[in-house]
């Protein structure tokens, strides 16, 4: 038996034999290693690699990045909002400060425990509130996930559990739990969770009071189940376990009707202003949502435990034309830069001028859709640009005007062969 065994060559790690796997790599006399084993051996290496990597602090020798850092990085990505930037710079620098004074080299927890500060986003549409929360990610390089709290719904009804949100974070660290652990998670459309209060019906509110009561622990700091595969949680079903309380949480919503509620409040309290005069115009919209309180939040909708969780609350300015000037220009990759690069494979030139970038800004604001209104714009006053030139050797350069923008003037010239369309 012994004899058999001796002239049949084993795995030295896992004990399997030539025939039970692919490869059998031999060493020193008498030592080998299978090709499982090998990939078993990769496997570790490479997780040992990435958590090294996206360690808090390593990528920024040993340290947090400054609050003045951060806002340096977010300007390169973000144009305007000025005050929001300095607040997320700060409230992020705290977060992961924390994480790192809270546990000690030695691996003890100090005396004193600084609790965490999730943020608010308060802001319209297309103000740039998931930009800010995808670049503090990659200027971390910490795991992202974004979640939307329109589809969650309490326990036992049709919906998203809470607890799929954070399966999005954990399968974007690669089911790394520690990265997943120090994850950014950003919840959009948070204001749709408010209760209504004015409903009368006997039925619950499924996607309103009940889901805040389900983010509190969440969002505070628990040990939380989350089901492998998302959907609806069973008790059979095993689960993935992964702690919260270094988790930061950045809710973002736009609020709608919040205006009015502040303005309330405000003009009670302003002497010599009348709430019904239409003399609260003086102050602006954007003026108005930083001045929010969390007795505004909660006459919106928000129960009171769900807003002390997100104790960061900051507002977001409606765009001005000159950002959305620079929105269009500025970023790496901004919108007239890419229709440049896909004239520039035709051989074609394309110029914007000043009074035409003015003009597509000026017909994003009117659509009240900030940002993401830019390439619908664009879309459409150049379609016939970017059907013609492909096939078109006379045009090689494109100067767009303001005339061009509004469909006073077409962009692309009639040839003079053909008769020009009426």
């Amino acid at each position: 038996m012994s004899s058999r065994r001796n002239s049949t060559e084993f795995c030295t790690f896992c004990n399997k034999s030539r025939e039970s796997v692919d490869h059998l790599i031999a060493g020193p006399p008498g030592i080998y290693i299978c090709n499982e084993c090998i990939e078993l051996c990769n496997t570790i290496i490479g997780q040992e690699a990435r958590r090294k990597k996206h360690d808090v602090g390593r990528g920024h020798a040993g340290r947090v990045p400054a609050p003045k850092e951060i806002k340096k990085e977010l300007d390169r990505h973000v144009i305007g909002q000025e005050h929001a930037k300095k607040v997320l710079s700060v409230a992020v620098h705290n977060h992961y400060k924390r994480i790192l004074s809270n546990t000690s080299s030695n691996g003890k927890v100090d005396d004193i425990e600084i609790e965490k500060s999730n943020i608010l986003l308060i802001g319209p549409t297309g103000s740039g509130k998931t930009l800010l929360a995808k670049t503090l990610a990659k200027i971390l390089d910490v795991p992202f996930a974004i979640g939307d709290a329109t589809t969650l719904t309490e326990a036992g009804y049709v919906g998203e559990d809470v607890e799929n949100i954070l399966l999005r974070l954990v399968q974007a660290a690669d089911y790394d739990l520690t990265r997943a652990s120090k994850g950014i998670v950003f919840i959009d459309e948070i204001d749709k969770v408010g209760k209504t209060s004015q409903n009368v019906s006997i039925t619950r509110d499924v996607s309103g009071e009940g889901v805040q009561q389900a983010l509190l622990k969440i969002l505070e700091g628990t040990s939380s189940n989350i089901p492998p595969q998302g959907g609806r949680k069973h008790p059979e079903q095993s689960y993935i376990q992964l702690d919260t309380t270094n988790i930061l949480f950045i809710c973002g919503g736009t609020f709608t009707g919040l205006q009015d509620i502040i303005s309330k409040r405000v003009g009670k309290t302003l002497i010599g202003f009348h709430e019904d005069a239409g003399e609260m115009d003086i102050i602006e919209k954007g003026n108005l949502l930083e001045m929010v309180e969390v007795e505004d939040l909660v006459k919106f909708g928000l129960i009171p435990e769900f807003v002390g969780r997100l104790p960061v609350i900051s507002a977001l300015r409606p765009l001005a034309e000159e950002d959305l000037v620079k929105i269009m220009v500025e970023p790496k990759n901004a919108i007239i830069r890419q229709y440049q690069k896909f004239l520039e494979t035709d051989g074609v030139k394309l110029t914007f001028n000043k009074e035409a970038l003015r003009a597509i800004a000026k017909e994003a604001i009117k659509r009240e859709t900030g940002a993401r209104s830019l390439r619908s714009i664009l879309e459409g006053f150049m379609l016939d640009a970017m059907f013609e030139i492909p096939s078109r050797e006379d045009i090689k350069a494109i100067e767009v005007t303001k005339a061009m923008v509004t469909g006073d003037k077409p962009i692309v010239p009639v040839p003079s062969k053909k008769s020009k369309r009426a």
